[in-house]
């Protein structure tokens, strides 16, 4: 994919996040559709688009939005990310936590407005989000003197331009496996929990991308197999790459290092693809597919 075309993409996002009527009109579109103002709602069924928006005075901005089946989180206004020389593997550690809750590290992706972040677990941020209540966004070294950069805002609560974002797509408004996915290490599996094999995924057919990721989650199983496999988030919406690393996910296999049964528990991982080159699924603390 392009730069230009990367940037469109992203600069579309944005756009749709940022460049929003006053708070007035929200309101009163809100009240048209007899939806209670709470985020900003944002609907262009023509694009099948759904999103969900609120901006703070700090300049951060949050969306939740589904286009067509797919659903992304983003977090935009953050001090720019260091310049990366392949966007579809770049990825940003933030700190998230909500209320009273232990601040702990997000995946988040990125393209090339290096001030965004797109979620990996999307739905499940957005679920937290809707609650509404103070939510903390820490950036590692991007203060003054290379000190940590915190974010500390009032999310009004959202039940209903998030649910409807979410509904959009087919999320639950409650998902248990939220939970499971707590005590995961920084690769996406469990303590002890190692790839035998990796999923091997083949580049979607027919498509005029160039690259592309997609995050999937999975029940691990204990001989080491996957299912209940779910397309998390991807990129490009209309790339078919979460088509292609859901379909690869019979193909790989865990194994426990201390050679018993793997536990079964949710894992979590990224496939990146670049067009002309083999593809495998990559760990998501990994930069590139292994």
């Amino acid at each position: 994919m392009s730069s230009q075309t990367m940037s469109a993409l992203i600069s579309i996002s944005v756009a749709l996040v940022v460049a929003q009527p006053a708070a007035a009109q929200a309101q009163a579109q809100a009240q048209a559709r007899d939806v209670p103002a709470d985020w900003d709602l944002t609907l262009k069924p023509e694009e099948r688009l759904t999103t969900a928006h609120t901006e703070f005075d700090n300049g951060l901005v949050l969306g939740a939005r589904c286009q067509g089946a797919t659903f992304q989180v983003l977090i935009g206004g953050l001090p720019e990310a260091p310049a990366a020389r392949d966007l579809m593997s770049a990825r940003r550690m933030l700190g998230i936590g909500f209320g009273d809750d232990t601040v702990s590290e997000q995946g988040f992706m990125m393209g090339d407005n290096r001030s965004v972040v797109f979620a990996e677990r999307p739905s499940s941020l957005a679920r937290s989000m809707r609650k509404g209540g103070r939510m903390q966004i820490v950036v590692a070294g991007a203060g003054a003197g290379g000190r940590n950069l915190r974010y500390v805002v009032d999310l009004p609560p959202s039940n209903a331009a998030i649910d409807q974002a979410l509904g959009a797509c087919g999320h639950p408004l409650v998902d248990p496996r939220d939970l499971e996915f707590e005590g995961l290490e920084d690769d996406g599996l469990p303590a002890n929990i190692k790839w035998r094999r990796m999923p091997e995924t083949s580049y979607p057919e027919g498509r005029t991308y160039t690259a592309g990721f997609a995050v999937v989650t999975c029940l691990a199983r204990p001989d080491g197999r996957l299912s209940d496999c779910v397309v998390e988030t991807e990129f490009p919406a209309n790339g078919g790459f979460g088509d292609a690393a859901l379909k690869a996910t019979r193909s790989g296999r865990l194994e426990n290092r201390d050679g018993g049964a793997v536990p079964l528990t949710r894992i979590v991982y990224r496939t990146n693809f670049k067009m002309g080159e083999p593809t495998s699924g990559g760990r998501i603390r990994s930069s590139r597919s292994e």
